[in-house]
C-alpha cells in the first residue's frame, strides 16, 4: 500500500513538471529551471557530505570551473557547441577536483573543511584579478549554447521552455544515476567509509582512493550545475567560486537531509522558493531567513526529507502510549 502511494506521488510530481510551463509565466517557468541546476548542485555535494562524510567549503570552486569553461569557449558574439563545451566543462571541474583533493583529502575533520575553503577562495582571487576571465566585474556570454548536431537541432536553449524541460530531464537523470551509483558495490563502500574508516581500511579497502573517485565525481556533477547556470543567466563573475555559494548549497544539502539524494532535491526548492518569497515581502530579507534556517534545524533535525520518519515515530509513541 505504502509503495503504491509513493509511486502515485511520484506520477502526480512529474504530471505537474511536465504541465507547469504551459501553466505559469515565463518568470517562474526561469525559476524552477534555476532551482533544478541547484538541485543537481546540491545532489553533487550530498554525494560527499550525507554519503562520504566529508563537509566541504569550497564545493563552489568546481561550479565556477564549470561556468568560467563555457564562457572561455564561447566565441565573443556567437554560441559554443553544447556537444564540445559541455564535456569541456564537466572535464575541467573533473580535473579540478583531482588535482584539489590529491591534496586536501589526506586532511579530516576541521582541517579538511579549511583546506577546500581555502583552495575556493583561491579560485575566487585567480577570477577576480584575471582580466582573461573578467576581472571583478565578471564577463558576458552573449549566446546560448547551440545543440546543433550534423545540422539538427533537437531542442533550442534559448527558449525558455524548452531549457526547462532539458534541465528537468538532466535533473531527474543524475538523480536515477546517483540512485544506482549508491546501491553499487562501490556505493555501499563510501557509505562505510563514512560510518567507520579505520574499519573499511582494515578491511582491506583502499578508503583514499574511494574518497578521491567521489570528490571526482562530485566535483564533475558540480561542473555539470555550473555550466548549465552561466548558459541560463550569460553572466559568470567570481562570486561563483565564492564561499557563500558554498555554504548556501551545503545548507540546502542540512535542511532537505544529509542521508537521502531526494533531500538535496528537496532542500534546493525549499530554500530557493523561502529565499524568493521573502526577499519580495522586505528588504531585510535576510533577517527572516536566518530565523526560517534556525527554526528548520531546531524541528526538523533530519531534515525535511526526514520528516516523514519523524511522522512515523511520533504515531508510534502516541499508539503506543495508548496501548
Amino acid at each position: 500500500m505504502r509503495r503504491k502511494l509513493v509511486l502515485l506521488v511520484l506520477l502526480l510530481v512529474l504530471v505537474a513538471a511536465l504541465a507547469f510551463p504551459a501553466l505559469a509565466g515565463r518568470f517562474y517557468v526561469q525559476l524552477v529551471s534555476k532551482i533544478m541546476i541547484m538541485a543537481i548542485f546540491a545532489m553533487s555535494l550530498n554525494l560527499l557530505v550525507g554519503c562520504t562524510g566529508l563537509v566541504s567549503l569550497g564545493h563552489a570552486a568546481f561550479f565556477g570551473a564549470g561556468a568560467y569553461t563555457l564562457f572561455l569557449l564561447s566565441p565573443e558574439y556567437g554560441a559554443a557547441s553544447l556537444w564540445l563545451s559541455l564535456p569541456a566543462a564537466v572535464a575541467a571541474a573533473a580535473v579540478a577536483a583531482l588535482a584539489i583533493g590529491l591534496l586536501v583529502l589526506r586532511s579530516t575533520g576541521v582541517y579538511f573543511i579549511m583546506a577546500t575553503l581555502a583552495f575556493t577562495q583561491m579560485f575566487f582571487y585567480l577570477a577576480t584579478g584575471s582580466k582573461t576571465l573578467g576581472g571583478s566585474d565578471g564577463a558576458y556570454i552573449y549566446g546560448k549554447p547551440d545543440a546543433a548536431i550534423f545540422g539538427l537541432t533537437p531542442f533550442r536553449l534559448a527558449d525558455p521552455t524548452q531549457f526547462y524541460y532539458a534541465m528537468l530531464v538532466l535533473m531527474a537523470g543524475t538523480y536515477l544515476v546517483l540512485r544506482l551509483l549508491l546501491r553499487s558495490p562501490f556505493g555501499h563502500a563510501i557509505q562505510g567509509i563514512r560510518v567507520n574508516e579505520h574499519r573499511m581500511r582494515s578491511l582491506g579497502f583502499a578508503t583514499f582512493r574511494y574518497k578521491l573517485a567521489i570528490f571526482v565525481i562530485a566535483g564533475a556533477l558540480a561542473g555539470l550545475a555550473g555550466y548549465f547556470d552561466a548558459a541560463q543567466f550569460g553572466v559568470v563573475n567570481p562570486d561563483l567560486f565564492g564561499w557563500r555559494l558554498s555554504g548556501l548549497v551545503l545548507m540546502m544539502v542540512i535542511l532537505g537531509g544529509m542521508r537521502t539524494l531526494y533531500g538535496a532535491v528537496l532542500g534546493a526548492f525549499a530554500l530557493t522558493l523561502v529565499q524568493e518569497v521573502l526577499s519580495d515581502l522586505t528588504r531585510h530579507w535576510l533577517l527572516p531567513m536566518g530565523l526560517f534556517i534556525i527554526l528548520a534545524v531546531l524541528l526538523l533535525p533530519q531534515g525535511i526529507g526526514g520528516l516523514r520518519h519523524q511522522l512515523g515515530m511520533v504515531r508510534r509513541r502516541v499508539a503506543a502510549r495508548r496501548g
